[in-house]
């Protein structure tokens, strides 16, 4: 609302430090402008919180005695920024005058802030309104909303429309986004980042998993599935996508397993935001393959280039492969792209070059999986964790180096990452006769505070002595970064001539490593990965 202008009545407030959550306090006489004014100051984006603020019917012009209440007010602030966004992103796409890649931008700028205002509203209503979430899971929410804006950007850039979707609205967003981030961290180290003693049973499983959900993903038997996808016409659909939709109209959103036989599917599918509890289940991933070769060179973002997308919650894929043969020439082409929260993939192979795996928000886990590539072929901002898995690089094109990850962290309070744990870094078989002749990187800072750790590993000789590799040949991030190994084994992995970046760790005990553990990248109340997969959830 305006603030009224004049002389208001200075009154006495008992106030706590924003950064202590303590009982004692400090008189401090103020007006309501500069007591908005005092906590905006303690914030990372003060002035755009201030202003922000001050325009916002939910702040009513108030005094703030405590940082809930002003936690409760950014993320209000947030939401009702994300609104305005996705109004711009639905007008501007029904304007016949723009061009064919303004279109592809808009249409992925559209969902994704229709997502930032799904995960922003889930946010302010679980955590203020319906006490049902935890400050970790808020986070994890936040960080993939800040994420969502800068995917929007990112496809303007890859498409050479730099000024798409009014940029100085993007740098407002997501510094609104990242206060939210700043000032609920607190919470999160009050509330402890780990929960996980409680949520699993004596078997490894987390307790919100059902026991019939266990046997589905232990079972080595048929299962049974509500619905079977066959191309040979045996099945109630031929193509996956039709599966999908049908799932999607059910009325109680349990989980839905959907069988996919033997074959090879030429098709995109989505797993829409809303379509929660998808399990989908192959005959094996040598059997069952969803394929197609969408890529940026063909008009596409490398978002909406991803044979799978998969948003609803809780998404399980098991014995299938994705896959995207556009090769290597082609640029940026995705296999898969996910950003469902509390997501397993089991047994599972992604196959590409450029950009393979998008890993793009939220909480995923991935057990005993293939994943093939080049460049930056696993890449993204979701908190992830690779156990057990095997990570196979390819022959990259002549004049190019390997790039195993490109991680997206842009803010120091999101809390995402990419953990490599008891798994391999070899050469695919095309890639082995001249591995010599190419440099192989385990990653590269995509964004400023990019975060990668490989722990317990074995890394063929593949791997570069130097391991990681500067972004563009600058010192790009190399300062605020966190790439970490721990405990690696093989003739790759010698820490010896690794870089000497100030952000790059040779950890030396499990309390630097347990950080990026499944139990504590991927803690929340309700969370912990596996869902009936075998895991290990510390080091």
């Amino acid at each position: 609302m305006t603030i009224i202008m004049g002389k208001i009545l200075l009154t006495l407030l008992l106030l706590s430090s924003i950064f202590s959550i303590a009982t004692s306090s400090k008189r401090r006489s103020r007006s309501s402008n500069n007591n908005i004014d005092w906590w905006c100051n303690q914030t990372p984006h003060p002035e755009t919180c201030k202003y922000y603020t001050k325009q916002t019917h939910y702040y009513h012009n108030k005094s703030i005695k405590h940082k809930t209440k002003f936690r409760e007010i950014l993320i209000h602030l947030a939401l009702e920024r994300a609104v305005v966004m996705r109004n711009m992103a639905h007008n501007f796409g029904q304007n016949s005058w723009i061009t064919q890649k303004k279109k592809s931008v808009s249409r992925d700028c559209l969902k994704l802030f229709d997502n930032t205002v799904f995960h922003l509203n889930r946010t302010f209503l679980d955590l203020h309104k319906k006490k049902s979430c935890s400050s970790f899971d808020a986070q994890t929410w936040l960080s993939t909303a800040y994420t969502n804006i800068e995917t929007c950007r990112n496809g303007a850039l890859e498409l050479n429309i730099p000024k798409f979707i009014v940029p100085i609205m993007k740098v407002n967003m997501t510094q609104i986004i990242s206060n939210g981030l700043f000032v609920n961290w607190e919470f999160v180290k009050r509330d402890g980042r780990v929960r996980y003693t409680n949520d699993v049973t004596e078997e490894g499983f987390p307790r919100w998993f059902s026991v019939r959900e266990r046997k589905l993903l232990e079972s080595s038997r048929a299962i049974k599935a509500h619905i079977i996808v066959a191309k040979d016409g045996s099945g109630h659909f031929k193509r996956v996508q039709d599966a999908i939709n049908a799932a999607g109209r059910r009325r109680f959103k349990t989980r839905f397993v959907i069988r996919v036989k033997k074959g090879v599917y030429r098709e995109n599918i989505v797993v829409g935001k809303m379509n929660d509890n998808i399990m989908l289940v192959g005959d094996g991933s040598r059997n069952t393959v969803i394929t197609s070769n969408r890529n940026v060179q063909a008009g596409f973002t490398t978002y909406s280039s991803a044979t799978a997308g998969i948003d609803g919650l809780h998404f399980i894929a098991r014995d299938i492969t994705f896959e995207n043969t556009a090769g290597p020439r082609r640029g940026q082409a995705v296999a898969l792209r996910s950003a469902s929260d509390l997501s397993v993939f089991y047994r599972c192979s992604f196959k590409g070059y450029q950009d393979t795996l998008m890993v793009h928000a939220q909480r995923q886990f991935y057990r005993e999986c293939y994943i093939y590539g080049t460049v930056d072929f696993i890449f993204g901002n979701a908190a992830v964790v690779f156990q057990n898995c095997m990570i196979l690089v390819r022959r990259p094109l002549n004049g190019q180096a390997n790039m195993i990850t490109a991680q997206g962290r842009d803010d120091p309070f999101q809390n995402t990452g990419i953990s490599i744990h008891n798994s391999q870094i070899r050469a695919a078989p095309d890639f082995k006769p001249v591995v010599g002749k190419f440099n192989t990187f385990l990653g590269r800072p995509w964004q400023r505070y990019s975060r990668v750790v490989v722990m317990k590993s074995f890394m063929d000789n593949l791997v570069s002595p130097m391991g990681w590799s500067p972004w563009g040949g600058t010192n790009f991030a190399q300062s605020t970064l966190f790439y970490g190994e721990y405990k690696n084994f093989g003739p790759g992995s010698s820490t010896r001539n690794r870089v000497r970046w100030p952000g790059y760790h040779v950890m030396k005990s499990p309390a630097q490593a347990s950080p990026f553990t499944v139990a504590t990248l991927l803690a929340g109340t309700t969370w912990l990965p596996a869902t009936g997969v075998p895991f290990t959830s510390g080091i």
